[in-house]
């Protein structure tokens, strides 16, 4: 093993306030009840994490919308059967609220009625016909069934109804996306009301999920990680690393699997190179490990495993499919709900496919997953199985199990690829875990309810200003670009983590960032970041798509700085990181140390510089060296697209400066922009420019 034990890459201290717990006098937690403000939008999207009360926030909106806003029937779209639990009958009158939501067993087409139960046609297709001739009020269905139901009866049979898309991830704006397209074509009608809801507004294709122009119709409501975790009542820290193994994942993993804590492992796939390509010995040799099997309970069909201390852990297999019967009664025991607040019910969930999106079980502590999954939104789903707030469960950790790279140049190339993939999910994650920033140019002025500390607001200085109740910070900085179209204000204030995301997901970039020493800050931050957004925002004006691209690497960048900080103090203390305070001293803290924040010095930041100071502590220093050395390998001359963006950023340094940039300068931005443009002469000169 390369490391004694997993590396955190991120750490986040809860403050514990219980306030995103707590209900108003309706029954509305504050998520729920800031959602429900908006219930008279036609367009809404519900951005939220895992545990917050989507589903019940949904039922608060659908009720309103059907008995005071004139909608004939409610549809609620699921992803997989597994989730329309979700949306069973709830008392909310008992609570507070004026009704109760009820959904008629055959309206829920991912149940199986009662034996007495009323029951709908065996297609479900046709069954959602019946429903929309029917008076009843609310349907319950998966995307699949609703995508053919509107082949078959088109937009129009769904006018005056509500349709609200849970996990609405999983729509995108591609061409090949049919929900994507019914949805755009109810846009376009106008005569419904939708309800978007998602935990992770993250496509791993990078596919935007709306067009530009129809996500402009939707009224958004966030409610953020750092506001969730925050108010949790009984979570202190979330804890979110990588372990770097050599050789065999199943001997690895004994150094992750700790028998205490409640924990779903997740095994690679029979196609992924972890894999051993046989799920059930890999299993049986997990079981092998924690203790010896003495029996399947005969009422769960949990697998029964003594361990030398005399404890039975009592772990759930659904990795093995070859009996349907046990298969289906372990299924059926994890989501009893007689023992969903029943800590001692199961100890270990062992899964492939399994227990990810929509998984309820508030007890896990520890998500350990073998390989990189197959994109970011897969992996924030799966941290959300475990950063349910529980009695008694104070930590929760997820562990990515990641092969090192071994002799052979195929598994280099493989081996980079999930290291970049894993230190992406975790920027990504450290974004989503960080307070949210508003950006404004020097001297812009004081926002209302922030505390700009104990001088308050100073003409003349990049001030910063915080408001701990909604966890906001707001940074003035020199130079900044500020949005001058609606959709570029919207941007910058609901959708930097998207651009983030496409950013960090950019493999060339992550790879220069990460391991190329002679790659200047500012080819990752200017050009880099500015072709992402040219690419994903192209009708937004060049000044727009500057302001977005500077808003984003700002947001991405200050967020590194503060780790390297929380890093350093941590180092020094000999102490854990604590990221949440950390990260906001920090952020205050380098405000501070700089005393004035401009533009460049934020584009002078690697935003990988942090990511790999935690890599360097996990891997082997000849690790890293071979890595380093495929990447240089790999290193190219300047294209016609790169030479393109490196011209443009020269023209700005001569305004700026009054001279053009020196080859001979020893800075290496300098160097990399007269390279720059004097390759995209020599390109001109060739015709290589339309």
């Amino acid at each position: 093993m390369t490391t004694a034990k997993p590396i955190p890459a991120v750490s986040f201290q809860t403050a514990r306030t219980g306030a995103s717990t707590n209900a108003n006098e309706m029954g509305m937690r504050p998520m729920q009840e800031r959602a429900y403000n908006k219930r008279g939008e036609q367009y809404l999207l519900i951005k939220s994490p895992p545990a917050s009360g989507k589903s019940r926030a949904l039922m608060f909106i659908a009720l309103d919308k059907l008995q005071n806003q004139g909608l004939r029937q409610a549809v609620i779209v699921v992803p997989e059967k597994s989730i329309g639990s979700s949306f069973g009958d709830e008392p909310l009158t008992q609570y507070g609220f004026w009704a109760d939501w009820s959904v008629k067993p055959k309206w829920n087409l991912c149940n199986t009625p009662g034996a007495d139960d009323e029951k709908a046609d065996p297609s479900k297709i046709k069954a959602v016909g019946q429903f929309i001739e029917s008076e009843d009020q609310v349907l319950v269905c998966t995307h699949a069934t609703f995508r053919f139901a509107v082949e078959r009866f088109g937009v129009e049979a769904f006018d005056d109804r509500l349709i609200a898309v849970d996990e609405f991830h999983h729509v995108s704006a591609s061409e090949d996306n049919r929900l994507g397209n019914q949805l755009a074509e109810f846009i376009a009608r106008d005569k419904v009301h939708i309800v978007a809801m998602t935990g992770s507004y993250f496509r791993g294709d990078a596919v935007p999920v709306l067009t530009p122009e129809d996500e402009a119709k939707f009224e958004p409501v966030t409610y953020t990680y750092y506001e969730q975790l925050n108010g949790y009542e009984h979570l202190k820290a979330l804890n979110i690393g990588y372990f770097f193994y050599t050789g065999r994942y199943l001997e690895a993993i004994e150094h992750c699997l700790d028998p205490t804590l409640k924990t779903i492992v997740h095994i690679p796939s029979v196609n992924a190179r972890e894999s051993t390509k046989d799920k059930v010995s890999e299993v049986n040799e997990i079981l092998h490990y924690l203790g010896k099997w003495t029996d399947a309970d005969p009422v769960t069909g949990f697998e029964l495993v003594a361990m030398p201390d005399g404890r039975v852990l009592k772990i759930a297999d659904l990795v093995d499919d070859s009996d349907p019967a046990r298969r289906s009664k372990v299924l059926a025991a994890l989501k009893d709900p007689a023992h969903k607040n029943d800590r001692d019910h199961v100890d270990i969930i062992i899964a492939l496919g399994m227990a990810k999106e929509g998984f309820d079980w508030i007890w896990c502590e520890h998500a350990l997953t073998v390989g990189y999954r197959s994109s970011l939104t897969e992996i924030i789903q799966i941290i959300g199985r475990a950063t349910r707030d529980a009695p008694g469960k104070t930590t929760a950790t997820f562990t990515n199990l990641i092969a090192e790279p071994d002799a052979s140049e195929a598994a280099v190339a493989d081996a980079i690829n999930d290291t970049l993939k894993a230190i992406a999910a975790s920027l990504l994650m450290e974004q989503v875990l960080a307070p949210r920033f508003t950006f404004s140019p020097k001297s812009a002025g004081p926002l209302p309810d922030f505390d700009y500390g104990p001088d308050g607001y100073q003409e003349g200085k990049a001030n910063v200003g915080v408001n701990e109740e909604r966890g906001q910070y707001h940074f003035e900085i020199a130079g900044l670009v500020t949005p001058k179209s609606s959709e570029a204000a919207r941007i910058c204030e609901e959708d930097l983590n998207e651009v983030i995301a496409a950013f960090v997901q950019k493999k060339s970039v992550a790879e220069r960032g990460m391991f190329d020493e002679e790659t200047p800050a500012q080819e990752l931050t200017q050009v880099a970041m500015g072709a992402i957004v040219r690419d994903r925002y192209p009708d937004l004006s060049a000044e727009d798509q500057e302001a977005v691209r500077q808003h984003a690497i700002a947001a991405l960048n200050l967020t590194q700085k503060a780790k390297s900080l929380a890093m350093d103090a941590a180092d020094v203390g000999g102490g854990e990181l604590r990221a949440n305070t950390a990260l906001l001293d920090g952020v205050r803290q380098y405000a501070m140390d700089v005393r004035e924040l401009d533009i460049d010095l934020i584009d002078s930041i690697n935003p990988w510089q942090a990511a790999y100071a935690v890599l360097a502590k996990s891997m082997s220093e000849s690790t890293l060296k071979q890595v380093q050395a495929a990447i240089a390998a790999k290193r190219t001359k300047i294209s016609p697209e790169e030479a393109k963006e490196l011209a443009a950023a020269a023209v700005k340094f001569k305004k700026e400066r009054g001279r053009l940039p020196a080859v001979t300068s020893p800075d290496a931005w300098e160097q990399r922009l007269a390279e720059g443009a004097a390759a995209f002469m020599r390109f001109r000169e060739e015709g290589r420019y339309e």
